[in-house]
Protein backbone atom coordinates (compact mmCIF):
# COMPACT_ATOMS: atom_id res chain seq x y z
CA UNK A 1 0.00 0.00 0.00
CA UNK A 2 1.29 3.48 -0.84
CA UNK A 3 1.97 5.93 1.94
CA UNK A 4 0.06 9.18 2.29
CA UNK A 5 3.14 11.11 1.16
CA UNK A 6 3.45 8.96 -1.97
CA UNK A 7 -0.22 9.62 -2.88
CA UNK A 8 0.17 13.36 -2.14
CA UNK A 9 3.18 13.61 -4.45
CA UNK A 10 1.83 11.35 -7.21
CA UNK A 11 -1.58 13.04 -7.39
CA UNK A 12 -0.23 16.55 -6.66
CA UNK A 13 -2.60 17.03 -3.73
CA UNK A 14 -2.79 20.20 -1.63
CA UNK A 15 -4.17 20.85 1.85
CA UNK A 16 -7.95 21.12 2.09
CA UNK A 17 -9.51 23.77 4.38
CA UNK A 18 -11.61 21.12 6.18
CA UNK A 19 -8.57 18.83 6.70
CA UNK A 20 -6.92 16.23 4.52
CA UNK A 21 -5.53 16.68 1.01
CA UNK A 22 -7.27 17.20 -2.34
CA UNK A 23 -7.05 18.08 -6.02
CA UNK A 24 -9.80 18.91 -8.46
CA UNK A 25 -9.59 16.25 -11.17
CA UNK A 26 -12.75 17.02 -13.17
CA UNK A 27 -15.16 19.89 -13.72
CA UNK A 28 -17.86 19.55 -16.36
CA UNK A 29 -17.84 22.08 -19.21
CA UNK A 30 -21.64 22.09 -19.01
CA UNK A 31 -22.85 24.90 -16.76
CA UNK A 32 -26.21 24.90 -14.99
CA UNK A 33 -27.95 27.40 -12.71
CA UNK A 34 -30.17 25.35 -10.41
CA UNK A 35 -33.10 27.02 -8.72
CA UNK A 36 -31.93 28.81 -5.58
CA UNK A 37 -28.27 29.00 -6.65
CA UNK A 38 -26.89 32.52 -7.19
CA UNK A 39 -24.79 31.73 -10.27
CA UNK A 40 -23.95 28.95 -12.73
CA UNK A 41 -22.13 25.82 -11.57
CA UNK A 42 -20.47 23.03 -13.54
CA UNK A 43 -22.92 20.16 -13.94
CA UNK A 44 -20.52 18.04 -11.84
CA UNK A 45 -17.09 18.26 -10.18
CA UNK A 46 -14.83 15.50 -8.84
CA UNK A 47 -11.88 15.71 -6.47
CA UNK A 48 -9.33 13.24 -5.21
CA UNK A 49 -9.39 13.38 -1.41
CA UNK A 50 -6.83 11.80 0.89
CA UNK A 51 -7.26 11.63 4.65
CA UNK A 52 -4.68 10.39 7.14
CA UNK A 53 -5.37 8.88 10.54
CA UNK A 54 -4.67 11.55 13.14
CA UNK A 55 -6.36 14.14 10.90
CA UNK A 56 -10.06 14.54 10.12
CA UNK A 57 -12.43 16.13 7.68
CA UNK A 58 -14.09 18.75 9.89
CA UNK A 59 -17.87 18.84 10.13
CA UNK A 60 -19.16 20.95 7.27
CA UNK A 61 -22.17 21.27 4.99
CA UNK A 62 -22.66 21.61 1.24
CA UNK A 63 -25.74 22.84 -0.55
CA UNK A 64 -25.38 19.98 -3.06
CA UNK A 65 -25.27 16.21 -2.76
CA UNK A 66 -21.76 14.73 -2.50
CA UNK A 67 -20.96 11.13 -3.40
CA UNK A 68 -17.87 9.55 -1.84
CA UNK A 69 -16.07 6.77 -3.78
CA UNK A 70 -13.49 4.59 -2.00
CA UNK A 71 -10.26 3.91 -3.95
CA UNK A 72 -7.46 2.69 -1.68
CA UNK A 73 -6.09 2.44 1.83
CA UNK A 74 -7.74 1.93 5.20
CA UNK A 75 -11.47 2.11 5.83
CA UNK A 76 -12.83 5.62 6.24
CA UNK A 77 -15.99 6.63 8.10
CA UNK A 78 -18.19 9.47 6.89
CA UNK A 79 -20.05 10.86 9.93
CA UNK A 80 -23.39 12.55 9.13
CA UNK A 81 -25.84 14.60 11.20
CA UNK A 82 -29.20 15.20 9.58
CA UNK A 83 -31.29 18.30 10.29
CA UNK A 84 -32.83 16.83 13.46
CA UNK A 85 -29.43 15.71 14.80
CA UNK A 86 -29.70 12.02 13.95
CA UNK A 87 -26.20 10.58 13.67
CA UNK A 88 -25.34 8.07 10.94
CA UNK A 89 -21.83 6.68 10.32
CA UNK A 90 -21.07 5.15 6.91
CA UNK A 91 -17.86 3.12 6.59
CA UNK A 92 -16.22 2.98 3.18
CA UNK A 93 -13.56 0.46 2.20
CA UNK A 94 -13.09 -3.28 2.19
CA UNK A 95 -15.86 -4.98 4.20
CA UNK A 96 -17.88 -1.77 3.95
CA UNK A 97 -19.37 0.42 1.25
CA UNK A 98 -17.50 1.51 -1.85
CA UNK A 99 -19.63 4.60 -2.32
CA UNK A 100 -21.87 6.70 -0.13
CA UNK A 101 -23.91 9.84 -0.84
CA UNK A 102 -24.31 12.71 1.59
CA UNK A 103 -27.50 14.62 0.82
CA UNK A 104 -27.18 18.38 0.39
CA UNK A 105 -27.73 20.33 3.61
CA UNK A 106 -26.43 17.48 5.81
CA UNK A 107 -23.61 18.20 8.27
CA UNK A 108 -20.78 15.72 7.76
CA UNK A 109 -17.11 14.98 8.32
CA UNK A 110 -14.82 11.97 8.05
CA UNK A 111 -12.14 9.98 9.86
CA UNK A 112 -9.77 7.17 8.93
CA UNK A 113 -10.50 4.10 11.04
CA UNK A 114 -7.05 2.45 11.32
CA UNK A 115 -4.09 4.07 13.10
CA UNK A 116 -0.98 5.02 11.09
CA UNK A 117 -2.79 4.80 7.76
CA UNK A 118 -4.65 6.80 5.13
CA UNK A 119 -7.62 6.51 2.80
CA UNK A 120 -7.85 7.72 -0.78
CA UNK A 121 -11.32 8.53 -2.07
CA UNK A 122 -12.95 10.67 -4.72
CA UNK A 123 -15.81 13.05 -4.02
CA UNK A 124 -18.33 13.88 -6.74
CA UNK A 125 -20.51 16.96 -6.27
CA UNK A 126 -23.52 17.77 -8.43
CA UNK A 127 -24.21 20.49 -9.33
CA UNK A 128 -20.49 21.16 -9.16
CA UNK A 129 -18.71 22.47 -6.09
CA UNK A 130 -18.30 26.18 -5.48
CA UNK A 131 -16.98 27.67 -2.22
CA UNK A 132 -20.17 29.78 -2.08
CA UNK A 133 -22.01 26.49 -1.37
CA UNK A 134 -19.59 25.37 1.40
CA UNK A 135 -20.24 26.05 5.08
CA UNK A 136 -17.86 25.20 7.92
CA UNK A 137 -19.94 25.93 11.04
CA UNK A 138 -18.11 26.76 14.24
CA UNK A 139 -18.01 24.32 17.12
CA UNK A 140 -20.30 26.67 19.06
CA UNK A 141 -22.88 26.79 16.25
CA UNK A 142 -22.93 23.01 15.97
CA UNK A 143 -23.16 22.49 19.75
CA UNK A 144 -26.11 24.89 19.89
CA UNK A 145 -27.87 23.07 17.03
CA UNK A 146 -27.02 19.49 18.09
CA UNK A 147 -26.26 19.40 21.85
CA UNK A 148 -26.81 15.62 22.03
CA UNK A 149 -23.86 15.11 19.63
CA UNK A 150 -21.29 16.96 21.76
CA UNK A 151 -18.64 14.20 21.61
CA UNK A 152 -18.71 13.96 17.83
CA UNK A 153 -18.76 17.75 17.41
CA UNK A 154 -15.77 18.31 19.69
CA UNK A 155 -13.88 15.50 17.94
CA UNK A 156 -14.58 16.76 14.39
CA UNK A 157 -14.23 20.54 14.72
CA UNK A 158 -11.24 22.81 15.10
CA UNK A 159 -11.01 25.87 17.32
CA UNK A 160 -9.99 28.18 14.47
CA UNK A 161 -12.51 29.02 11.77
CA UNK A 162 -12.09 28.86 8.01
CA UNK A 163 -12.65 31.83 5.74
CA UNK A 164 -12.80 31.43 1.99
Amino acid sequence: MKTAQEWIEELKLERHPEGGWFRLCYASDILVTPEGFPSPRPLMTVIYYLLESGDFSALHRLRQDEMWHFYAGSPLTVHTLDSDGTYFPATLGENGLFQFTVKGGTVFGATVDAPDSCALVACTVSPGFDYDDFELPSREELLAAFPAQRGLIVRLTRQSSFAV
